[in-house]
């Protein structure tokens, strides 16, 4: 009876192997964590690059003529002809548009007729007052109609000339308004005109970058217009009033005289305020921050790191960092301070 009550042998020997099984998982998990937080470390690592840094304020803008006049009739009257489109090249002196002038032409006409009758009358005149046939008062107040007709003859005829809108100066028609019949008043504008000067780009710098740019620097462009190609720019001037809504300035780019661009295309602009042709690099995909990840006698060292100008997937390091290090390229999980690091090969950026 007391035999039956008792473990049998092989039951026995089941639990003890439970238990190894048990204890041997165990050794390994904790094993295997200790391996993945104390083992060495898989990266890929290289020396740092040397090549060129630009470091670059950035703005958007828009081309633009250096020169632009507003163009517009002095007198008012219905648009009888416009005699230019946009994008027409026009010389000194060329009709751009005419008001319907056929009421003032008349008007020129009666007071022409006016001053012929007066010099007539002021010979008569002046013939009887020479032969004392008439007074001096006579004399007088015939010269004084003829002048008031001759004055009035000269008016009409400035506002004849007027009614015919010519250009300033050799040009370009940029914008026309207005259309035949319409109504035209002193102020309106009927042409943009550009003359006196090629294109340039208005760019809205940020006030926090202004101070880094000067008249000079170099200014590498893209349009839209142009997805391929990059266009160069010299910064011409810059406002010495900034909008304090938009906090920015106004930096005015000028380009050269066989540029592609057009008037009203936007620009992004990079205004080039440093550039250094031997800099150390790294990718960027390497930083953290303001820190490097670097292997040092075979373990991971946290190196902080002054950056400068980023392009093309790399960043410039100004300082903390040696020619000779090996860097970090990729980070992952699992860097720590003095861990050992297994270097896989990684090119050189």
């Amino acid at each position: 009876m007391l035999n039956a009550l008792r473990p049998r042998a092989s039951v026995q020997r089941g639990g003890a192997l439970v238990r190894v099984m048990i204890a041997t998982a165990l050794f390994v998990a904790v094993a295997a964590v200790a391996w993945h937080y104390f083992g060495p470390v898989t990266v890929t690592a290289a020396p740092p690059s040397r090549g060129p840094a630009v470091e670059a304020v950035y703005g958007s803008g828009i081309v633009e003529p250096e020169v632009m006049v507003a163009l517009g009739p002095k007198v008012s009257g219905r648009l009888q002809e416009l005699a230019v489109d946009e994008g027409d090249t026009v010389r000194k002196g060329a009709v751009l548009a005419r008001l319907d002038s056929r009421d003032l032409a008349a008007t020129v006409v009666e007071w022409e007729s006016r001053v012929r009758f007066g010099e007539v009358e002021f010979r008569r005149v002046e013939e009887l007052y020479r032969r004392r046939l008439a007074a001096e008062t006579d004399r007088d107040r015939a010269r004084n109609e003829l002048a008031t007709a001759t004055a009035a003859r000269d008016r009409v005829r400035e506002q004849l000339a007027e009614m015919t809108l010519r250009a300033p100066e050799d040009g370009v028609i940029l914008r026309r308004d207005g259309e035949i019949g319409q109504l035209q008043r002193p102020g309106d504008i009927l042409f943009w005109f550009s003359c006196c000067g090629g294109l340039r780009v208005s760019a809205e710098i940020d006030e926090e970058d202004i101070p880094a740019v000067a008249p000079g620097q170099r200014v590498l462009i893209a349009a839209d217009a142009f997805p391929n190609r990059v266009f160069e720019g010299t910064v011409h001037e810059i406002t010495p009033k900034g909008d304090p809504v938009a906090r920015s300035f106004r930096v005015r780019i000028a380009l050269p005289a066989d540029t592609p661009l057009r008037v009203g295309m936007t620009a992004d602009c990079n205004i080039v305020v440093a550039e250094r042709n031997d800099a150390l690099r790294v990718p960027a995909t390497a930083i953290a921050g303001d820190k490097l990840w670097v292997v040092r006698d075979g373990r991971l060292a946290e190196q902080p790191a002054t950056l400068g100008a980023g392009r093309d997937g790399l960043v410039e390091i100004r300082a903390g960092l040696a020619a000779d290090d090996l860097v970090v390229s990729t980070l992952r999980d699992g860097l720590r301070p003095g861990r050992r690091a297994r270097i896989q090969s990684g090119d050189k950026p």
